[in-house]
């Protein structure tokens, strides 16, 4: 099965950093992640020089996983050019442009 995450909520740190992004580095998680999305303050997460930053990206290196932040969301934080490399700012057009012929089979919100 193939998803796709949508972190929205102030949850999504343990989650992300204590259950999926640890899943996901020992091969256990159980299903192909093709994306990660974040929104408000969720958008640091791909920040440049931070653990989970870094964790995100090797998973990106690793997988191909796509992994954005919410534009307006990056933009007025100021973090729009400090994302790891292979992170991407856009909007849900973007978004469904990268993901559409991968076969997302559900979509996350958390």
């Amino acid at each position: 099965m193939k998803i796709a995450y949508i972190f929205s909520s102030t949850n999504s740190q343990k989650i992300l950093t204590t259950m999926i992004i640890p899943q996901l580095e020992q091969k256990r998680h159980g299903v192909d992640v093709v994306g990660m999305f974040f929104f408000m303050d969720n958008a640091f997460y791909l920040m440049d020089n931070t653990e989970t930053g870094k964790r995100l990206q090797a998973l990106h290196e690793e997988t191909g996983m796509v992994i954005m932040a919410c534009d307006q969301c990056a933009i007025e934080r100021g973090i729009e050019n400090n994302l790891v490399t292979g992170a991407m700012i856009g909007c849900f057009p973007k978004l469904y442009a990268l993901l559409g012929g991968v076969g997302v089979d559900q979509v996350i919100t958390l």
